[in-house]
């Protein structure tokens, strides 16, 4: 697993929960380090050894984690670049959606290194949507689902999302678009972050 992912996962936690917890989970995993380097790779075992570790401290399920990571991931203002990156995707909640599919290679353009799941979006019009996530780690789905929460709340559309598990090898989100305009989205410039801001 990339460590731009593992050191994403330790943020969450060290921000929601405070680094006593992180620390607490670190024992736990029986680490001889406590941060993740971001440029490093780690075994795929460890990220869902740490996550089972992070549900089983709060008393949640990983799939409920595993969405929290992702609604982190978009909403928390000290990490912006996974927003910028998605919101380059289109000025609304659709043209997003269908930007899914080039997420993959655009994240290789940032960090060259990156393998992210392959992302397919299949429209059934009427503002019916499937978005379709193949490939390893499996569950990442559901932290999908927390940052597709988080970027309708970012573009002011109201959405209903569910995970609707494994189809041929690939994790099923259902999306139906309820209102494209339902409340007023985050401002966002297509001009470069500020200083600080990534």
């Amino acid at each position: 697993m990339h460590g731009l992912i593992n050191r994403a996962i330790q943020c969450f936690y060290r921000d929601t929960y405070g680094a006593p917890a992180w620390g607490d989970l670190v024992r736990r995993l029986e680490l001889d380090f406590t941060d993740f380097e971001p440029m490093l790779h780690y075994s795929t075992a460890l990220t869902h050894q740490m996550i089972d570790e992070m549900a089983a401290a709060q008393g949640k399920d990983r799939e409920t984690v595993l969405e929290d990571v992702g609604t982190y991931l978009i909403s928390n203002p000290a990490v912006e670049a996974p927003r910028r990156l998605l919101r380059f995707g289109g000025e609304t909640f659709v043209d997003f959606l269908h930007s899914l599919d080039d997420l993959p290679d655009r994240a290789r353009l940032a960090v060259e290194d990156l393998v992210l799941p392959a992302l397919e979006l299949r429209d059934y019009g009427g503002n019916q949507f499937n978005l379709l996530c193949a490939g390893e780690p499996l569950g990442i789905g559901h932290a999908l689902v927390g940052v597709l929460r988080a970027m309708a709340d970012d573009y002011g559309a109201l959405v209903f999302l569910e995970h609707k598990g494994l189809s041929r090898g690939a994790e099923v989100i259902e999306i139906t678009l309820i209102e494209a305009a339902f409340a007023e989205g985050r401002s966002f410039e297509l001009g470069l972050a500020r200083a600080g801001g990534v």
